[in-house]
């Protein structure tokens, strides 16, 4: 079950290797994205931020067939 949990959130290592940034770079994405879903009212988690979320913000990572 945590597993699961777990998967619903992308890391910031995660992020590094798949943008190719530094570790740094990439908490630097985390606190921004984790920004905007707290001022939207969301609860966030430090460090780690909703795979969807991510997926849908970052260019050319959205759903399969859509156009930035």
């Amino acid at each position: 079950e945590s597993e699961a949990m777990s998967s619903q959130y992308i890391t910031a290592s995660e992020v590094s290797e798949l943008l190719g940034v530094s570790l740094a770079k990439s908490y630097s994405i985390i606190r921004s994205l984790n920004a905007e879903l707290k001022s939207k009212g969301y609860l966030v988690i430090a460090g780690k931020v909703s795979r969807a979320y991510f997926a849908e913000k970052w260019y050319g990572m959205g759903k399969a067939g859509e156009t930035p």
